[in-house]
């Protein structure tokens, strides 16, 4: 037990650092670099969400560092937005970001804290942690739309249809841990404002039709069929969201189509 909580305080110390330090991320001169890890930005954030809910009944030292791997790679992510020399979005919009995230991660360490010490979630910081994650990705989709219409960068559809079938998912994910791990959870994740799951995931279908739409083959071929198959077997639990499902599996595959989902964006900027 002693050893248990030694690892854990070590977790959180690390999460800690993290979050009060900067990076000397390397400046991303192009609009499609910023693209990218602003992309990568808002992924890590709902990975960092989902592993919470899943910590918040389990507090396990494996989830907990889960928690901490995202978050290291959101603020990666956030760190070579604030250091690009791209000028897509203002110095107040990427700040106004940066100080979001900060509040994010303040309310994290927080709930974080209250299942260490007391072995179970406090449902009221519970709730204040989905609204600011919430807002942070929104603010960061936001963000997104702007810096892609003010980079001129003409991105391949399949690319876009990729980045934006893997936040659906990320999206679905937390609600569906949400779910799965509070008994308030209709409370977390904007559920009463978002659209149903159902919808979203045709929203995801017709996103990943998309970026199968041009034959690919080879290796992005096989990539994509593999997100198909994991897909095809969890559908229905987003369809059917009301049924009782075994929320492991449903996570666990859908971070492995959002993997998968990022391996197809790297392959195909790699082809273009």
């Amino acid at each position: 037990m002693k050893d248990t909580r030694l690892r854990i305080q070590s977790v959180m110390a690390a999460l800690i650092f993290l979050s009060l330090t900067a990076f000397g991320a390397k400046a991303q001169e192009s609009g499609a670099e910023f693209l990218a890890d602003l992309h990568d930005f808002r992924i890590n954030n709902y990975l960092a969400v989902d592993a919470f809910y899943n910590f918040s009944t389990s507090g396990d030292t494996e989830t907990l560092n889960r928690i901490v791997v995202a978050i290291n790679n959101a603020n990666d992510a956030m760190n070579s937005v604030i250091a690009s020399t791209s000028g897509v979005l203002s110095a107040n919009q990427i700040e106004g970001l940066n100080q979001t995230f900060d509040q994010f991660k303040s309310i994290m360490r927080s709930n974080i804290n209250e299942v260490r010490d007391r072995g179970y979630p406090d449902l009221r910081l519970m709730a204040d942690m989905a609204d600011h994650a919430l807002n942070l990705n929104s603010s960061a989709s936001e963000l997104y739309a702007i810096a892609q219409e003010n980079s001129g960068v003409k991105t391949d559809d399949r690319v876009e249809s990729a980045r934006s079938a893997s936040v659906i998912m990320a999206q679905m994910m937390v609600r569906y841990a949400a779910r799965s791990n509070s008994s308030v959870s209709q409370a977390f994740q904007g559920a009463a404002s978002e659209i149903p799951l159902d919808e979203q995931a045709k929203q995801f279908e017709e996103h990943l039709k998309n970026v199968r739409s041009t034959s690919p083959s080879g290796e992005l071929k096989a990539t994509l069929s593999d997100v198909a198959s994991k897909w095809d077997f969890i559908r229905g639990s987003y369809i059917n969201y009301n049924d009782n499902n075994v929320s492991f599996i449903i996570g666990r595959y859908s971070k492995g189509i959002i993997k998968g989902l990022t391996t197809a964006i790297e392959l195909m900027l790699t082809d273009a």
